[in-house]
């Protein structure tokens, strides 16, 4: 996977970090090491992958020790062979927490985005003493009232699999309505996004992600969004930031105001030309609130 994805072109000129490797319960997972000083853990979604966090890397790694795991199936990240992986997010967590464990890092801050999130509080509230503050961004971590139409289609039989793992619609779509800025998408930046999902197997984790979406009380996963959901309350004592892209359809404001209320003290930004891509929309202005916010925390 990384010997092809070097080959790929323009947008490794965007990424200019060192892999790394670690296998964890089986699985190689890759990750970005950057920098020394306190401990950043950045989290990516679906259907991302550590690309997108490059610009914040950059701009962390002067003070901090940035790490930027790819999660198993994603990014550069070995794909499991069929039936030995769940990509539910409880496991998903543990691979955070054994990570850390791998890398002997006893405390990090935890900024997450999209799925990030969920996963980065999963593995909080297994382990809390780990993470010293959060930065949540167009996300969530608790159980879904809704979910959107377009996400829904995803998981119909047969039809869906085979628009999200077979033609990566998901993928790219996701380029084009989760952007209110789309000039910022350019070629470089799509291929950086779209080359590690280049196959039907390679895409397995972008599915299985959607898959993952609890759309009823029976789904494996509600039981442990609402574990997730009950220890929020008790993460009051520590600093949080939330940023939000306010013309995200995906994490709307409701989300927000649902953080806001497991969380009234925290820090709260707005940005009401941002989309769910909110790093692509406007990452000139979550830099620097990241970096503030980071720097006001340090330990």
């Amino acid at each position: 996977m990384s010997e092809r994805a070097s080959e790929l072109g323009g947008w490794r000129a965007l990424y200019p970090f060192q892999s790394h490797w670690l296998y964890l319960n089986g699985y190689r997972i890759h990750y970005l090491d950057e920098g020394e000083g306190p401990v950043v853990l950045l989290l990516h979604g679906n259907p991302t992958w550590s690309f997108m966090w490059r610009d914040m890397v950059v701009a962390l790694r002067g003070a901090y020790r940035v790490i930027v795991p790819d999660h198993v199936g994603c990014g550069l990240s070995d794909r499991p062979a069929a039936g030995t992986y769940s990509y539910r997010l409880a496991d998903r967590a543990d691979d955070v927490l054994r990570l850390l464990d791998g890398l002997k890092i006893e405390q990090a801050a935890l900024v997450g985005h999209d799925w990030g999130g969920a996963i980065g509080m999963g593995a909080a509230a297994r382990s809390p003493s780990r993470f010293s503050c959060f930065v949540l961004m167009n996300t969530a971590a608790f159980v879904l009232r809704r979910c959107p139409l377009r996400i829904r289609l995803c998981h119909l039989p047969g039809v869906g699999r085979l628009a999200v793992q077979g033609l990566n619609a998901f993928a790219r779509a996701a380029l084009r309505v989760c952007v209110e800025r789309p000039e910022r998408i350019t070629p470089a930046v799509r291929d950086g996004y779209l080359a590690p999902y280049d196959s039907w197997r390679n895409r397995e984790a972008i599915y299985r992600f959607i898959r993952d979406i609890p759309l009823r009380p029976s789904h494996p996963t509600h039981a442990a969004l609402a574990a997730i959901e009950a220890a929020l309350p008790g993460f009051r004592d520590r600093p949080v930031c939330l940023v939000w892209g306010m013309r995200d359809w995906v994490f709307t404001g409701e989300f927000l105001d649902r953080f806001i209320q497991a969380w009234p003290h925290a820090e709260v930004h707005r940005l009401a030309d941002a989309g769910h891509y909110v790093l692509e929309d406007s990452g000139e202005h979550v830099i620097p609130l990241v970096k503030a916010f980071l720097e006001k925390n340090k330990r």
